[in-house]
Parts: structure tokens; sequence; C-alpha cells
């Protein structure tokens, strides 16, 4: 009996629908935003670059498979605060989407971890990343999530990640 999944070249299950810029699968036909690559290989400058690029465009989602990227192909030493970054990205997503828990939960979940990484390394503003102004940015987008509940502008409320406050 065969798999109605869509496959990869290499046989892993891989949605192969067209997706919105908030990541959300569209029916087969529709058009679509052209998906991140994945797998590629960036310096620290140009993820941080690309993923700021698309969150200024309204694209988390797409950013988050940047850090993810990053996460998943960087030193262990940074793994941490890519995937914090990755979580934050994630949570600006679900907020966008009108999912005020999940967003709320994973822009704290990713400013914690973006913390934790920024403590015990002793690093401020990696690669000009300014942490402290990302951590409030999400720290008040989980709250405004919270109260308000309806989809939030993810263009408008998007971090600048060098330096604080929407982009």
């Amino acid at each position: 009996m065969g798999s109605s999944r869509d496959r990869d070249s290499e046989g892993r299950a891989r949605n192969a629908r067209p997706r919105d810029g908030l990541g959300r699968p569209l029916p087969y036909g529709a058009q679509g935003v052209s998906r991140q690559p994945e797998g590629v290989v960036r310096t620290p400058e140009e993820t941080v670059g690309e993923a700021q690029a698309l969150l200024a465009a309204g694209k988390p989602f797409h950013a988050h498979e940047v850090f993810e990227d990053a996460w998943k192909s960087g030193p262990h030493s940074e793994r941490a605060l890519w995937r914090g970054l990755a979580q934050l990205a994630v949570g600006l997503t679900h907020a966008a989407r009108g999912n005020a828990a999940g967003g709320a939960r994973l822009l704290r979940r990713g400013a914690a971890a973006v913390e934790e990484w920024a403590a015990g390394s002793g690093e401020r503003q990696p690669y000009g990343i300014d942490l402290a102004g990302v951590v409030g940015w999400a720290s008040e987008l989980a709250e405004a999530v919270e109260r308000g509940g309806g989809p939030v502008d993810a263009r408008a409320r998007a971090p600048r990640l060098r330096g604080a406050g929407p982009s």
C-alpha cells in the first residue's frame, strides 16, 4: 500500500502544498509564497541580515527557517542563541495567526533562551544583535497578545534585531 504523503527526493515526508506568508498551507495549485531553502549555511552576519529582512517583510515563519539553519549548522556553543531566536520568530508567527496562547508561550520561551545564552556566554550583542532589546520586544509583545487575543500584524510588530523596538 503506497503512501499519499508528499515526499522529497530522499523519501522524507515533506508537505508540497504552497504556503502563505505566515507558513500556513494553502490548497494545492494556489499561488503561495516561495519557501526558504533548507540547510543553507550562512555566516552569522548573513543569518541576521536575511532574518531581519524577512521579519520586516512580515514573514516571521521564513525568518524562523533562517535561524533554524544557523542553529543546526553553527557552532555548538551558539545553538541556544539561534534556537531562542527561532522560537521568537515562531512566537510572532503564532501571534500573527491569532494563536495568542501559543504565540505568548513561544515568545517567552525564546526570550528566556536568549537571556540564558547571553548570561552564560557573557555576550550582550553577538553579531550586532541587541539581545536586551529583542528580549524586551518579546516580553512586550507576549503581554499585548495575551491582552488583545487577536492576530497581530507581523510586519508592524517585527523586532529590530540590531536595535530596540519594531523594525
